[in-house]
């Protein structure tokens, strides 16, 4: 039920959770950054170049629910498959996926808290994952949902707020019209190198491609290797697996393209203008790559208002995504390590101590390790473009042992490692040929984190095949992933006096039940491929690239209709993820506040507590005075 919550989540929440967890701190940091830098495009390549991967999640999160029902990471599906070295390859991939995205979320969050309040970026490491560890310690994945969807509804708000700030209330800027006029000033004062026109009001961007390219490889590597994403697949009911992911992608859409749109472009708009923080001078870019573009903006525009709210933005979007990475982080030691090789009779309560113990010891390291970061200089844009190089290399070999019966020990044991390798040789060489020296400056260039990507990502397209058929495929039957179990709770349904089968997502299924949702889940993956491919093609092809290619300067018609789609977005999105989950929940939330009244006024019944000598009844009575 911690790693879990009992299988029983709806789709409305799963799209929050989904949501919530790739609001990173980076979603609006990063993405104002690369609006500051490449203008309107930036926003855009950010936003559809991590969308995708979500949507293409979708397909593998059915799939999982297909093969491996009982599962409670990703990584136990492995072992089943493949047994223990590639187990703990993939061990390894997934928790240098966890310390990446939790370090960009800490180094990110303790510089906008630097900037704004003066608090010491090593003390904002520290204080920023306190209340995450105290919650996610208790709740598991239950509060993790929780908080999840209460943290979107905040950020979502308080985007909506700077949006509708930048472009209607404000004295300075207050329409589209007036931000255009201000950006087509910008670009006379310095136009944008590889930009048509050395406009910021054009699609065509070489630098925002070669960006686009790198955010999805890197992308794919921190969704499909991130345990998290595959914990929330898991504790979706099956039907709602695919609903809720297809909605959580496209309503994450609008985050950081209306985010970036607005704040990236404000703080453009607004250089040449006294309230800007730090006039006349230009933004250095060390302040850009660490992410203070949005709080230049908002204090800009709202002055001490707009610090407060981005301090809340912030605080929202590191601490929802990190109570994912600390369970998934927790339910890797858990099951997959302490289960799996240390003591494989645990029991419950040993399990769940395990992951308190995980969760609190995981926390304090990546505290540490990112206060390491800030003190040599490496900022959350340079581990941004850094994390496909690292972990792509994973993401086939890791997809297609759910999706292709042929693959065998060979190509999923040593793919990772061999793509790792040759990223890392792609990225300093490219790096040591165009800088002349290795530095943070050299190795963060667009052109050597741009080639380590694309190596990362690819190169398993050569090694997979050759492997497999070098040393004969496999031809997987699929049974090893279908006999994982579930954890046994019994010793802590005992001490709760609890039976089992009442719980949600712990009754045994009929043979019958287990044939429907296996065709429902069988539909719902054709389902799911069509989709993936219709809307991966309209996000990465239909609709960008034709800008691209023709290179077509905004007018002013067309930027204001481009921002009128933001917004729009962003309030479809405020539904889904805001209002769908209280509707869907409607008949759950009104049961328990009821229950809640009742206790309170005293009118609840008493439970029936079973006594020692009283193990005599039959099965239907026990079940009878539980109910009661």
């Amino acid at each position: 039920m911690f790693s879990t919550a009992g299988r029983t989540v709806k789709s409305g929440l799963v799209a929050s959770a989904v949501v919530s967890s790739w609001t990173w701190a980076a979603t609006l940091l990063q993405s104002s950054a690369v609006a500051y830098n490449y203008g309107v495009s930036g926003p855009f390549w950010y936003a559809s170049g991590a969308t995708v991967q979500i949507i293409l999640f979708a397909t593998i999160a059915i799939e999982l629910k297909r093969r491996a029902p009982n599962a409670h990471t990703f990584l136990e599906v492995i072992r089943a498959r493949y047994g223990a070295a590639t187990h703990i390859v993939f061990m390894v991939f997934g928790l240098f996926t966890n310390i990446l995205v939790t370090s960009m979320l800490l180094t990110g969050g303790s510089a906008v808290v630097t900037s704004l309040t003066g608090v010491p970026t090593a003390a904002a490491c520290f204080l920023l994952p306190v209340g995450v560890v105290l919650y996610t310690m208790f709740g598991g994945i239950k509060a993790t949902f929780l908080t999840d969807y209460a943290h979107t509804v905040v950020i979502l708000v308080i985007l909506l707020m700077f949006a509708f700030t930048a472009y209607a209330t404000n004295e300075n800027l207050g329409s589209p019209s007036k931000v255009f006029d201000l950006l087509v000033e910008a670009a006379k004062k310095h136009p944008v190198e590889g930009n048509a026109g050395g406009s910021y009001l054009t699609m065509r961007s070489k630098e925002g491609a070669i960006f686009f390219v790198i955010n999805i490889v890197g992308n794919f590597g921190t969704v499909f290797c991130d345990n998290g994403y595959y914990n929330k697949a898991i504790a979706a009911s099956p039907v709602d697996a695919l609903p809720g992911y297809i909605m959580g992608g496209l309503s994450w859409f609008a985050i950081p393209w209306l985010a970036a749109t607005t704040m990236g472009l404000a703080a453009l708009a607004l250089e040449s203008n006294p309230v800007f923080p730090g006039y006349p001078a230009r933004m250095a870019a060390a302040d850009v790559s660490a992410g203070l573009v949005l709080p230049t903006a908002a204090v800009a525009m709202l002055g001490s208002g707009g610090a407060v709210a981005t301090l809340l933005l912030v605080f929202m979007a590191v601490t929802s995504a990190m109570s994912a990475e600390l369970i998934a982080v927790s339910s890797i030691f858990t099951y997959d390590f302490y289960q799996t090789y240390i003591n494989p009779r645990a029991t419950g309560k040993q399990l769940i101590n395990m992951s308190h113990v995980m969760v609190v010891g995981f926390a304090v390291a990546m505290a540490a390790w990112s206060t390491g970061l800030y003190y040599i200089g490496i900022s959350m844009g340079y581990l941004y473009l850094l994390m496909g190089v690292i972990i792509s290399a994973a993401v086939l070999p890791a997809t297609l042992t759910l999706m292709w019966s042929k693959q065998n020990w060979w190509a999923a044991t040593l793919t990772p490692p061999l793509g790792f390798a040759c990223a890392l040789i792609a990225w300093l060489v490219t790096a040591k040929k165009e800088g002349g020296e290795l530095s943070v400056a050299t190795t963060g260039a667009n052109n050597p984190m741009l080639a380590g990507n694309v190596v990362a990502l690819l190169s398993p397209l050569v090694f997979v095949p050759v492997l497999t058929y070098a040393f004969g495929p496999q031809n997987y039957d699929w049974v090893s992933m279908k006999a994982i179990r579930k954890g046994d709770d019994h010793d802590l349904a005992l001490a709760a006096h609890v039976d089992l089968e009442l719980v949600p997502g712990e009754r045994r299924n009929s043979i019958a039940d287990e044939e429907e949702e296996q065709a429902k889940l069988y539909k719902a993956s054709r389902i799911a491929r069509y989709m993936t491919v219709f809307m991966t093609l309209a996000l990465l092809v239909l609709w960008p690239m034709p800008m691209y290619g023709s290179g077509y300067i905004f007018s002013k018609k067309f930027f204001t209709g481009w921002v009128v789609v933001g917004i729009m977005w962003m309030f479809f999105s405020a539904f889904c993820v805001g209002l769908y989950p209280l509707w869907e929940g409607r008949k759950t939330s009104s049961r328990t506040f009821k229950a809640i009244f009742l206790d309170i006024s005293g009118r609840g019944r008493p439970r029936a507590v079973l006594h020692e000598g009283e193990g005599t009844d039959t099965p239907t009575e026990t079940v009878e005075k539980t109910k009661e």
